[in-house]
């Protein structure tokens, strides 16, 4: 396929996904289906058309005076992948199945300063999301939220029950693999431009082996600051597909036990071919229906990785910014404070209690932690900013922090997705 056959797909796609409100993954793959002549170089420059769109939407529908697909499309053309208006026509010349070039929107966008816009617009987020975040950052969050609309990297952790850095950068040289800024056992690939697309990774023979797994660099340092031990039990209590899971039990050196549970079977079922491939032999799966109470009291580690909002995912998920609701918020809200509190029974005196969100949010992060002291009496906020200097220093980039008890990653200050992290311990001995 051209350029114009491909842009087509691509308003098609938004399109889509605006008439049916649905995820840009799912739209995506069902267009795929309906059309199996498209390559997978087809596939991939579409895709990344229509997430560079999304993740600018705002600002590319000021910028185009209008927010049709086609227009995003376009304008993500022009701002995204740097392409001028006749640039873009000389590619489209005699492609028929090229759409109609807007080019006079297109000529006027260098007229438009986005910084006459309205705030939310330059930082493309929701006018109600703008006010969380600039809860959250201050005078800083504009930059903060236009950071999202950079494409991401992929990251990947080395398992260190099979491998070292060094051996897994080797074979994985040809795709570009660099050792991670701050993840002490992260890898990174840049993100591709334009029509570009990221190494199949998953299809390597280092894969396979399980010498490492895709995980976000944020992810991964979130897991290191758990500070899981060799010999600790531990309880991952939202875990997902596993990806904490896994970096538990490496650094623990299979040594002691980490029990995994979530309440979405189908999310927990990766985790059993994960773990196999990954080599561990001290973790404990439990089912989604499973009686916990034997479990109480046991732990010298409970991860809550909760149910949020998502914003720190902005990157990858951008369609997720646009379709999130001030009540879906409240109810992520109402479960992690659930969940927070249900946790308290697992964790044995002494022990370590480690929220952790990939929000950005404060209503989710820092006031959920607080609202917890208040509820909670014999546990104490310990200090997540000096577990982070002790681990990685202070040469490499820093987390957000207003008093260094709790951290938020986000892609302006660490470049990675956004997380946040806080440690409760409670007191006692056990």
């Amino acid at each position: 396929m051209r350029l114009g056959g491909r842009l087509a797909a691509a308003i098609d796609v938004l399109a889509d996904i605006d008439t049916h409100l649905r995820p840009a993954s799912v739209a995506l793959a069902d267009w795929g289906r309906a059309h199996r002549f498209a390559g997978s170089g087809d596939r991939a420059a579409i895709g990344n058309l229509v997430y560079d769109a999304l993740r600018r939407r705002a600002s590319l529908a000021f910028l185009m005076d209008d927010d049709s697909p086609a227009s995003l499309a376009f304008g993500a053309l022009a701002v995204s992948w740097a392409m001028a208006p006749d640039k873009i026509a000389e590619a489209l010349d005699g492609d028929k199945f090229a759409p109609e070039m807007p080019t006079a929107r297109l000529e006027a966008i260098a007229e438009h300063d986005l910084a006459l816009a309205d705030p939310w617009v330059e930082a493309d987020v929701a006018p109600w999301c703008g006010d969380l975040m600039a809860e959250s950052f201050g005078e800083e969050w504009v930059e903060e939220a236009k950071a999202f609309t950079a494409r991401p990297p992929l990251d990947l952790r080395v398992n260190t029950l099979k491998a070292d850095r060094d051996k897994v950068l080797k074979a994985l040289a040809k795709a570009g693999a660099k050792p991670a800024a701050i993840a002490r056992h992260g890898i990174r690939i840049k993100p591709p431009r334009r029509e570009g697309r990221l190494p199949n990774v998953q299809a390597e023979p280092a894969f396979q082996k399980g010498w490492f797994e895709v995980q976000d660099e944020g992810s991964q340092v979130v897991a290191d600051l758990v500070f899981a031990r060799a010999g600790e039990q531990v309880f991952d209590l939202c875990a997902g597909a596993g990806g904490k899971t896994l970096a538990l039990a490496a650094a623990m050196e299979n040594k002691g036990q980490v029990h995994a549970w979530d309440a979405d079977k189908q999310r927990l079922a990766p985790i059993f071919d994960r773990l196999k491939r990954a080599g561990t032999r001290n973790v404990q799966v439990h089912a989604a229906d499973a009686d916990l109470a034997p479990l109480e009291g046991r732990f010298d580690r409970v991860i809550v990785d909760a149910p949020c909002s998502g914003s720190g995912t902005w990157r990858r998920h951008p369609d997720a910014k646009w379709r999130l609701t001030p009540q879906q918020l409240e109810k992520r809200v109402a479960e992690q404070r659930a969940i927070l509190d249900d946790a308290t029974r697992f964790v044995r005196p002494g022990g370590y209690l480690c929220y952790i969100t990939c929000s950005v949010f404060a209503e989710e992060n820092e006031t959920q932690v607080y609202a917890f002291g208040d509820r909670h009496a014999g546990w104490s906020l310990l200090s997540a900013g000096e577990v982070w200097q002790d681990l990685f220093g202070f040469d490499k980039p820093q987390p957000w922090s207003a008093d260094l008890n709790s951290i938020t990653l986000t892609p302006r200050a660490t470049q990675t997705d956004g997380f946040f992290f806080a440690v409760i311990q409670r007191e006692g001995q056990g």
